[in-house]
């Protein structure tokens, strides 16, 4: 009883602060995912070149990032950022959640390109279209398609990752937790709200892609078409 008393009275007194903290992650994580999505493209473009030398620049940058952690890269990029341009800690948190994520669509689009049955491009390719045209017409469409699934997750750790730019000052809903139980002295509490509200985002976000993969799904026929 107690404990439902805490939570119903952190909710009446900090609720406003969770909102808006909870739009900052939303923002902070959209930026990061745009950002990820354009990496994520030009990377998996490396990957399946023909280029030894894009193939190695991809290889390097998805190894290093896999092979660091996210909190590491968030302070490198911030205070190593920091000697060269001014960034706020936002324009920071998201640009390194953006080069993290990258690496692993990187990887999700590449994995789906190289899905795309081989003859496709073969009979783009017979019909007098460049290897560019037929990749952004015929191969990369399909892949997209294919990659929704994979890609939701990723976003959906990217949001869940956001909450290590709370350790550079942004006031995401993480770091608005940390403020709050170090005034009323009850983390289990707080720490339980704040769960509610990235719950809440995650199931949000899940339907939305949900959504948006059963709106894209052209493998099923539709009703009243025979096949």
């Amino acid at each position: 009883m107690i404990f439902l008393e805490n939570i119903i009275g952190i909710f009446s007194e900090h609720g406003i602060a969770f909102l808006k903290a909870s739009w900052m992650t939303i923002a902070i994580t959209a930026i990061s995912l745009v950002f990820a999505m354009v990496i994520g493209v030009i990377f998996a473009g490396f990957k399946i070149s023909s280029s030894k030398i894009l193939h190695l620049i991809a290889d390097i940058y998805i190894g290093i990032i896999r092979g660091t952690p996210l909190i590491v890269q968030i302070m490198f990029l911030y205070y190593g950022l920091a000697n060269i341009v001014n960034l706020d800690s936002f324009t920071a948190g998201a640009l390194a959640l953006g080069v993290h994520t990258g690496a692993y669509i990187a990887e999700i689009f590449r994995g789906a390109v190289q899905s795309i049955d081989r003859g496709q491009m073969e009979a783009a390719r017979s019909l007098g279209m460049s290897y560019s045209l037929a990749m952004r017409r015929i191969i990369f469409p399909q892949a997209f398609k294919r990659a929704i699934p994979s890609l939701a997750n990723q976003f959906i750790i990217g949001l869940k990752d956001s909450s290590l730019v709370a350790y550079i000052a942004v006031t995401d809903l993480y770091n608005t937790a940390l403020s709050v139980q170090g005034e009323n002295y009850m983390p289990f509490e707080t720490y339980f709200v704040v769960g509610v509200y990235y719950l809440i985002i995650v199931l949000i976000f899940t339907w939305v892609a949900n959504r948006i993969e059963k709106k894209m799904d052209v493998s099923k026929p539709k009703e009243g078409v025979i096949v």
